[in-house]
């Protein structure tokens, strides 16, 4: 049971570990405890999932991957990570509608904090969610479902742990399909808005060290056309790449265009490798797609401060929702990731600047990220902030899944 997070800048406070083997002993564990918060595969890098009580893993409940053909959907225990779970979909023929770029991640704590991949048609991973199973306050087991409860469950999709302790997911499926994946080099700026809808799936990287995109990764249908070799300015990459520069390619998912599976092409990164060890920090925000120029124009003054501090930046598009506290929530959205180096003294008065430059367009912060941003700020960034806390109180009015930082931004 790991003590600190992937990353290491968390050391989980918690004065007991837990890895119960069933529902029922989790339920049971639950209605004891005065604190208790889950922990999945950890790759959260802030406190929202610390708890001064006991720290729970969900990896000893028996894994289930159901298929319902008539409904086209799944159901797995929530703690299986997204890559298990898409090797046996589509052995079985079916896909899901996208993937995060790591493919290590379980998918109830990708859901709770609004993880995504890329794609201006493709909505945040919470967006295939069609059901929720999950252990209340008091350890009873609720069903929650997209059409039978309405804006109860897009209230309760990107939960933040807060909820209650998701157990099974209900996700929705599409027939399994092919990706090829192109890597493009050195895009001029003025094209960005342009790339970034050209394919399924586009993510761009930066160093901010020079103007210009150092490389564009398209991820597209099998049977779509490939990039002419001039595609806006760029030049077509003669080796596979690995987004972060000096790390090798070898972790990084097939490129070159090779047709393979969904779920080997749409993550950056390949299941059986290790990303990195784990030496970064990162923060994500969220911002109207629509403003995707005028916001890097107002990072340009500050990139001296960025690119030092910087492993990589990643710009990706997210559809709409109308998740609660989805960072997608009505809004068509350009996010901007940074991949930082591991030191909180030298990184976080750069990430209070980015804060700052980006505040005229009103930035909604990845939940599973670094930030800073004003309580108050974050607040006024969401139309249903209100309703969600007005949720978080009703279905835990003991508290149980409150933390230190979930009460900083939802003050009771």
């Amino acid at each position: 049971m790991p003590r600190r997070n992937w990353a290491g800048n968390v050391r989980y406070s918690a004065r007991r570990f837990h890895r119960p083997a069933d529902v029922d002993q989790l339920r049971r564990l639950v209605a004891a405890a005065e604190r208790v918060r889950v922990v999945g595969t950890g790759h959260s890098f802030n406190r929202f999932g610390d708890t001064p009580g006991d720290l729970v893993s969900l990896a000893g409940l028996p894994p289930e991957i159901s298929i319902d053909p008539e409904r086209r959907q799944v159901t797995v225990t929530a703690a299986l990570r997204y890559g298990d779970v898409a090797t046996r979909l589509h052995a079985e023929g079916y896909a899901l509608a996208n993937l995060a770029s790591l493919p290590h991640i379980s998918v109830a704590g990708a859901i709770a904090t609004g993880t995504h991949g890329s794609g201006e048609r493709n909505g945040n991973l919470g967006t295939s969610v069609a059901a929720l199973e999950f252990v209340t306050a008091d350890g009873d087991l609720r069903r929650v479902d997209r059409d039978a409860d309405g804006e109860v469950f897009a209230g309760m999709v990107v939960g933040l742990g807060a909820l209650g302790v998701v157990t099974r997911v209900t996700l929705d499926l599409l027939p399994t399909f092919e990706v090829r994946q192109y890597v493009r080099l050195d895009l001029p700026r003025e094209h960005v808005a342009e790339a970034l809808g050209s394919a399924y799936s586009v993510s761009l990287f930066t160093d901010w060290r020079t103007p210009r995109i150092n490389q564009v990764w398209r991820k597209q249908r099998a049977g779509e056309p490939a990039p002419p070799l001039d595609w806006l300015g760029t030049t077509p990459a003669d080796a596979p790449q690995h987004p972060v520069p000096g790390m090798p390619a070898r972790n990084c998912t097939p490129q070159l265009g090779v047709p393979g599976p969904w779920h080997e092409r749409l993550p950056h990164f390949r299941l059986g490798f290790t990303p990195s060890s784990g030496d970064e920090l990162q923060s994500e925000y969220h911002v109207p797609r629509s403003a995707a120029a005028e916001v890097l124009a107002a990072l340009d003054p500050i990139a001296h401060l960025i690119a030092p501090v910087l492993q990589i930046c990643e710009l990706r598009t997210v559809a709409a929702d109308r998740l609660w506290l989805s960072p997608n929530h009505h809004r068509e959205s350009l996010a901007v990731h940074f991949t930082w180096v591991d030191d909180p003294a030298v990184v976080l008065p750069v990430v209070a600047a980015v804060e700052e430059r980006l505040a005229p367009w009103h930035p909604r912060p990845h939940w599973g990220k670094v930030f800073g941003l004003d309580p108050s700020r974050v607040a006024a960034a969401y139309p249903r902030y209100a309703d969600f806390a007005a949720l978080l109180t009703r279905l835990d009015p003991r508290g149980v899944f409150r933390t230190e930082e979930l009460d900083k931004y939802f003050p009771r």
